[in-house]
This record gives C-alpha cells, sequence and structure tokens, in this order.
C-alpha cells in the first residue's frame, strides 16, 4: 500500500499530475517508440496511436490508481487492475516491459514538470507506479498460469470464413499445431495478429461469438478505414494460419439462477452471442432479455444465430430497435425505460461508448445496482480509465 511518507505528497501533487498527465503521455510515447520501435511491431496499435485513445486510456489509468489509494487507503482498485491485465496478459506483456515503460514514462514526466518536480514528488510518483505494476505483473502471472500452455501466440487454421450480416464476417479457426488448449469461457476475446501489406505486424482484440470448445470463432465487421479488418475480410482465406492469443476477458457469465439481460449495439453483439449461445446449449431455465440496437435489420451481424437461440430457450426474449425499423421492432435508439427489466437481474453490455454509459445510467436508475453490470470495451478502455 501506499506509505505514510509519499501518501500526502501524492494528495498535494495529485491535482497537477492529474491535470498534465494527458500531455505527458504523448510524450512518453514518442520516447518509447524512437527507443524500441520494435513495440510497434506486434504489439501496440498503431491506430490507437494515431487516435490517441491509448494515451487518454494510460493517462486515465494512471490517475484513477493514483486517486484510489489517497481516498482508500489500504486497498487497490481491483475492477481497474483486473480488467488491465485481462488485457495485458492477451497481448504477452512480459515483467521486464514495466521497467522499460517506467524508465520513458518517468522521463517524460520530469520533462514535462521539470520547473516544480523534487526528489520527493518524484519518489512519491515512482512509488504509485511500481505499486500499480507489481500489482498488474501479480495478476498478469496468475493469468498466464490458468492456461493449458505456455506459450503467447499460436498459429490457428482458418477453418471457415462465413458472412455474418452486410459487412460482417465470421472466421472459425481450428489448431495448427499440437499445443493444448485453454477451454474458452462464453464473453472471452482473444488477441488476432496479422501482417500487413507494408509487412508490419498488428495485433486486435476480438469477442469469440460462437460456442466455447476447442475451435475459435470471431466476428468482425469490416472497417475499410482501418488497419486490420481489410486485411481480415480482404486477404485472409480458408486455409491460412492467423497467431492467435489464449482467451482472456472478464464479461463472463456469473454463475447463479437469477435473470440475465444482454444489451448490444452494432457489433458489441458479438460478446453476448457467445453468453446467448452457452446458455441455449446448456438449456438454461433462467429468465433471459436480449436487447439488441442496430441501424438496418441486414447489418445486424449473428442475427441467425441470436434469433435461433433465443427460440430455443423458453425463458428468453428479444427486442429489438433498429434506425430503419421493420415490423416487430422498435424505432430510434435504445432505451431501458420501454424496457420491463427482471428483478434482481445483471446486465451484461457492449457496443459503442456512448451506448454503454447511456444503459449503463438508466440500468442504475432502473435499480441494477453497479456490481451487477458488466461490459466490455473494444480497444482501450477509456470509460474505465475515466
Amino acid at each position: 500500500m501506499l506509505s505514510e511518507k509519499s501518501r500526502p505528497v501524492i494528495e498535494a501533487t495529485l491535482p497537477l499530475v492529474g491535470s498534465r498527465i494527458g500531455a505527458i503521455t504523448p510524450n512518453f510515447y514518442a520516447r518509447l517508440f524512437a527507443a524500441h520501435p520494435e513495440l510497434l511491431d506486434g504489439l501496440f496499435s498503431r491506430s490507437n496511436q494515431r487516435s490517441g485513445n491509448q494515451q487518454q486510456a494510460l493517462a486515465g489509468s494512471i490517475a484513477a490508481f493514483a486517486t484510489h489509494l489517497v481516498n482508500n487507503p489500504g486497498t487497490l482498485p481491483e475492477t481497474v487492475l483486473s480488467r488491465i491485465a485481462h488485457r495485458h496478459a492477451s497481448l504477452g506483456i512480459t515483467e521486464p516491459q514495466y521497467q522499460v515503460v517506467y524508465e520513458h514514462l518517468f522521463a517524460a514526466i520530469a520533462e514535462d514538470l521539470a520547473e516544480v518536480i523534487t526528489p520527493e514528488i518524484a519518489e512519491a510518483w515512482t512509488e504509485v507506479y511500481w505499486l500499480m505494476a507489481d500489482a498488474l505483473i501479480k495478476l498478469e502471472k496468475g493469468l498466464y498460469a490458468m492456461q493449458a500452455n505456455d506459450r503467447m501466440w499460436m498459429p490457428w487454421r482458418v477453418a471457415a470464413k462465413t458472412p455474418a450480416g452486410a459487412g460482417s464476417m465470421t472466421f472459425t479457426l481450428e489448431p495448427a499445431d499440437d499445443t493444448p488448449v485453454t477451454q474458452a469461457l462464453p464473453g472471452q476475446y482473444i488477441s488476432v495478429k496479422v501482417t500487413l501489406p507494408e509487412g508490419l505486424r498488428q495485433v486486435r482484440q476480438y469477442s469469440l461469438s460462437g460456442e466455447a470448445g476447442e475451435t475459435r470463432s470471431f466476428t468482425t465487421k469490416l472497417d475499410d478505414g482501418g488497419e486490420v479488418s481489410p486485411v481480415l475480410h480482404n486477404s485472409v482465406q480458408v486455409g491460412d494460419i492467423l497467431d492467435i492469443s489464449n482467451p482472456y476477458g472478464e464479461i463472463t457469465l456469473k454463475e447463479g439462477d437469477g435473470p440475465v439481460v444482454l444489451a448490444s449495439a452494432g457489433i458489441g453483439c458479438t460478446p453476448t452471442a457467445s453468453i446467448l449461445r452457452s446458455l441455449a446449449e446448456a438449456g438454461s431455465e433462467r429468465q433471459v432479455l436480449v436487447l439488441h440496437a442496430e441501424s438496418t435489420l441486414d447489418s445486424w451481424a449473428l442475427r441467425s444465430q441470436m434469433t435461433d437461440d433465443v427460440e430455443r430457450l423458453d425463458g428468453a426474449e428479444l427486442q429489438l430497435w433498429l434506425e430503419q425499423p421493420v415490423a416487430g421492432a422498435k424505432e430510434g435508439f435504445m432505451s431501458l425505460r420501454e424496457v420491463d427489466l427482471p428483478a434482481d437481474a445483471s446486465l451484461y453490455l457492449c457496443g459503442p461508448l456512448p451506448f454503454m454509459k447511456n444503459i449503463r445510467n438508466e440500468a442504475i436508475n432502473a435499480g441494477i445496482p453497479a456490481t451487477r453490470i458488466h461490459y466490455e470495451v473494444f480497444g482501450p478502455d477509456i470509460w474505465l480509465a475515466s
């Protein structure tokens, strides 16, 4: 925990560092990639660097961690740390890389705050960094130890490539070697590594969208301006090999017999479709409410899978919102004010960030406690960091 010596220093300097950390992180990444350009080849997302999302997520997570240490002495922000650890593990982050990050991050801090930083301030923030780093290292080692193998990346062969809605494609993979396969949990994701036309490797996380088993299925929506989805959709063919990680992620179905609400928008239906499929395969008797928002019926990825699974469950109901409505669908954006939510329900959320923020707020106002609301963010989690 934060030492008695450092706590008042962090408390006094948190407003300043918190206000400057958003400017510090771009300097940090510039230093990091100048010294280690190889990190942009197969680890860091070039797109997230360009958009600033990665910088924003890092800045916010450090500030949130320090704020928690000040406001909640003797505890750690378990939710923040666990979500970061799962994402790190899916990328194969290792303990020595934390030292590399420390060196370049604190060089950027020293440069930005040169007029005010003192040895005492530097020492206190160093303590904060290593408290966070050590906690993540411990969690990540635990996640690695839970896998059926000790590899970061494994070759899997594309067994099928199936259209899954306008602009969406489902890739079904099977092992290409004899590496032991970790059983995936419904709602988890994998990292997928692809080689771009210029030879640079890039990694993206994709939620597993089908049954949990020894095959892996993930569904992607084509982003014409993106770097990875065009390669997957236009270049990767059946029989090709993709390097993927073990499965990670926290938006997994919690045990119990209470009601389940699955709320998604757009391609955010992939983890909820996986959870729904697991309930259908198990013949679950739980009450299941599936809520989905989409622009058009044709653009709804995994529509057949999800509607079939709802029909297989006696206690399931589907409600649909469309910007271009059809019979049986509601018009416009999803609102829980139009929904009779089951008592004691657990809510699983995935979709664009504004959508999730709005639905989460409506769910809390409707009586669902935050502890029973689970969500997945595609890309850097700037919501968690804020």
